[in-house]
């Protein structure tokens, strides 16, 4: 079976059955997940999703963009002008 067989044989039940057992890293049965099997429910996942065309803040992964610099303590113009990082000790 390729992937786009899988993906088309994917119900809402093996959809969520996949999130949980990657949530959990085992199968309902107990047994783990292998790394393949994980990488595979992953990419049925997120295919699945984008498929049923799911909002894209609601899909997997999704991370919302930032509005606003990590320290709200610099200017705003900070951003515009290129600075070497500075590491501390």
């Amino acid at each position: 079976m390729d992937f786009q067989q899988l993906l088309d044989s994917i119900t809402p039940e093996i959809y969520e059955r996949f999130k949980k057992a990657i949530e959990l890293g085992k199968w309902p049965d107990t047994r783990p997940l292998s790394p393949e099997q994980k990488e595979l429910c992953m990419q049925a996942i997120i295919a699945y999703e984008q498929k049923l065309l799911v909002p894209e803040e609601q899909r997997t992964g999704y991370v919302p963009p930032k509005t606003t610099a990590c320290n709200n303590d610099l200017p705003d113009d900070h951003l515009d002008s290129e600075q070497p990082l500075k590491w501390q000790d």
